[in-house]
């Protein structure tokens, strides 16, 4: 997920100074920017329900864990996920290209979704998409917290692993549920554009940090900070750093004097 939310950050970021430097773009290599945001941006929360039943066959069934949970089905799974992301998304390119000219793809917009795929049925067809995918996420987090929050309970001892399962399955609810601010922002946009009619730019880019940079903020933490040796290394690191600033060097002159 860490790589998916790279190349998703790295896609955007581009997308938004391109935006900013240039205004419009060519339709094709925008049409090509939005399918790859598209794909990694919807890959976020498939992923958090993929980690989270990781999690769930680890501390719930510990007996079958090697046998479920090997390298040729995490690939297996892995493709899988890919395909359910691409095969809806990847028709909207087809659509276009069968209702536009190919003239079309030579003019210059400014680079959104709703300017290069303008067909309504696409539009319904997203929204249909997005509710069927974030309502099996959150059906999917659900399950498996309460699963694992009950077997934490039911052991006579504490069970870190299980602990720490649950609070990351519980991270990763708040990842999702920060995920979700994507379906709002598009009405939120409108109505701050409505009350701050010149500074458009301005809110979209509040817009574009809010719904799609801090989410991906907690990817690192949960599978950084909360590691031990990770942790060890980066207090050590602080603390050097910290140690470098406060220490002032002593003159040699004054040394001599004193």
């Amino acid at each position: 997920m860490v790589i998916n939310d790279g190349i998703q950050l790295t896609v955007t970021i581009t997308l938004f100074i391109l935006s900013y430097i240039f205004y419009k773009i060519n339709v094709s290599f925008c049409s090509f920017f939005i399918l790859v945001a598209v794909f990694t941006t919807r890959n976020t929360p498939v992923n958090l329900a993929g980690m989270a039943i990781e999690r769930y066959i680890a501390i719930c069934k510990p007996l079958r864990y090697t046998q479920i949970c090997t390298v040729r089905k995490t690939y297996i799974a892995i493709a899988l996920i890919w395909f359910i992301i691409v095969a809806p998304d990847i028709t909207d390119l087809f659509i276009t290209l069968a209702t536009e000219p190919l003239s079309f793809f030579h003019e210059s917009v400014f680079c959104l979704r709703q300017n290069v795929f303008k067909d309504p049925i696409l539009a319904q067809k997203r929204n249909s998409f997005d509710i069927i995918y974030f309502s099996c996420v959150f059906l999917t987090l659900v399950f498996t917290y309460l699963k694992i929050m009950f077997a934490a309970r039911a052991l006579s001892t504490v069970n870190t692993s299980a602990q720490k399962a649950r609070n990351t399955i519980l991270l990763h609810g708040i990842q999702l549920s920060m995920c979700l601010l994507s379906y709002i922002s598009p009405s939120v946009e409108i109505v701050l554009q409505i009350i701050f009619p010149g500074r458009i730019l301005e809110i979209r880019y509040a817009n574009y940090l809010i719904v799609y940079i801090l989410p991906r903020f907690l990817s690192p933490i949960i599978y950084g900070v909360r590691d031990k040796k990770f942790r060890t290394y980066l207090r050590m690191y602080l603390l050097t750093c910290c140690c470098k600033y406060t220490v002032k060097p002593v003159d040699p002159l004054n040394k001599d004097r004193i």
